[in-house]
């Protein structure tokens, strides 16, 4: 039995008008009840933005959103999926048969992701069927890590489904490794924080080993998350894969200059371990060895003595193999700052002083200044949407979740909370019909949220 698994709680339907209609929404497409429910939060990252794939702690929270699954078993060896969105397409699949098309990020491979993933690792030679509808409340490609929450979420249904257990940082590994077969490169906060969350605190999650530590947000101040509504799919572009591979770049530079072998460095982190000095140090560096211009691939070649095909084959991943030009210096100042900024940011929360609020709300900007001028994962909706948040009365705000559309979250004082909500929809949801339409999902005050867990009937 494992140890720390995600909790088993109960729950009436005709008491929670959620599970009440999946239940109506299971009861009409399969013709029975459900055995069981699974649920998995989406997150918001406080700070702490492209850095866990570097090795690096982030500071996220879980979110009341979360996607929800209605589960009944059955006895053929298919997974037959439904969605209570009518946008979405009904899938089955033989499990002989589990195929994900990277080219194309339809929501059942994502559940499909997961579900591999457990099968994969319990060498599961004939696993339960499922019949399963999916429903869920984080809006999609937007930053709040929908599609982490439904790889989770169909990893948990596959485990109990099987009658297997694993801790919840186990799952976590499990999930954030299958989410690869899509094709996106991440680092594992969205997995991490998804099973990890508890009730009314953010985490500290740190990695190689996995864990997670409470940090107490000031009790002054709300968050809000806000929609640009700019949608952004990290497997259906190459932006976010782009970027790992220049941060991959830089810590083979990087650690090639300072005599390490850099053959073995995937990570920025692991440069700065293998180094042992600070952050402040590093940064230091990143100003001695890199340089400001872009980097091509002939340079890049010559500096670390390898062929086009090497850099191809044992550097570049599958859906970067067309990039021909590199920024490194912008992209290494951004990871180490930004890592320093979570640390700042969790030592001001624990130390809890007078001018906490305004202290954290300045670290919130300055990481969204690295985002958008370092990094460059902003997009012009963002940061007129990051601008309009400060002017209606935000401590601090920045883009949250991979960037290039999705959402801002701002730290409001409570007492500028409902001037600050009435503030933002004048100014940017309402003079667009388009945005104005999505405003009521769009724009919410969030709380840290519950982690994920299996729900039985009372």
């Amino acid at each position: 039995m494992a140890t720390n698994a995600p909790a088993k709680l109960q729950v009436k339907p005709t008491e929670n008008e959620r599970f009440q209609k999946l239940k109506e929404k299971f009861i009409e497409k399969f013709g029975e009840d459900p055995v069981f429910y699974a649920r998995a939060p989406g997150r918001v990252n406080l700070i702490g933005e492209h850095i866990d794939y570097c090795g690096y702690a982030v500071l996220p929270m879980a979110i009341e959103q979360d996607i929800l699954a209605a589960v009944s078993l059955s006895k053929t060896q298919t997974a037959q999926l439904a969605n209570s969105n009518p946008l979405y397409t009904d899938f089955k699949v033989s499990f002989e048969d589990v195929q994900i098309d990277k080219s194309q990020p339809l929501w059942y491979y994502y559940f499909l992701c997961g579900l591999k993933g457990i099968q994969e690792h319990f060498s599961l030679s004939s696993p339960a069927g499922i019949k399963c509808v999916v429903d869920g409340t984080i809006p999609p490609s937007s930053g709040l890590s929908s599609s982490s929450a439904l790889v989770c979420c169909a990893g948990l249904v596959t485990l109990e489904a099987n009658e297997k257990t694993l801790s919840k940082v186990e799952l976590a590994e499990i999930c954030a490794r299958c989410e690869r077969y899509i094709g996106t490169e991440g680092g594992g906060m969205d997995q991490s924080i998804s099973f990890l969350a508890e009730q009314g605190t953010a985490k500290l999650i740190e990695f190689n080993p996995l864990r997670a530590t409470d940090v107490r947000l000031p009790a002054g101040a709300v968050f809000v998350i806000a929609n640009c509504c700019v949608e952004m799919n990290k497997a259906a572009t190459s932006h976010f894969n782009i970027r790992v591979v220049e941060c991959r770049l830089a810590a083979k530079l990087l650690s090639k200059a300072k005599g390490l072998d850099w053959s073995r460095l995937q990570k920025l982190g692991d440069v700065q371990t293998e180094l042992g000095v600070s952050l402040e140090e590093m940064l230091k560096t990143v100003e001695e060895v890199l340089h400001p211009e872009t980097y091509t691939r002939e340079e890049i070649c010559q500096s670390l003595a390898i062929t086009p095909a090497q850099l191809c084959s044992s550097i570049l991943s599958q859906n970067t193999q067309h990039v021909t030009s590199f920024r490194l210096y912008q992209r290494a100042k951004h990871v180490y700052s930004e890592a320093a900024r979570v640390l700042a940011f969790k030592d001001v929360c624990n130390e809890a002083p007078a001018r906490a609020i305004q202290l954290l709300g300045e670290l919130m900007n300055q990481s969204h200044a690295s985002c958008r001028d370092l990094y460059e994962c902003s997009c012009p909706e963002l940061d007129q949407l990051v601008d309009t948040c400060l002017l209606s009365g935000a401590a601090g705000s920045r883009l949250t979740g991979a960037g290039w559309g999705g959402c801002v979250v701002s730290m409001v004082p409570v007492e500028k909370m409902d001037s600050f909500l009435q503030k933002v929809r004048s100014a940017y949801y309402k003079p667009d019909a388009r945005r104005a339409a999505l405003e009521k999902q769009s724009l919410f005050v969030t709380k840290p949220g519950g982690g994920a867990a299996i729900y039985l009937e009372a």
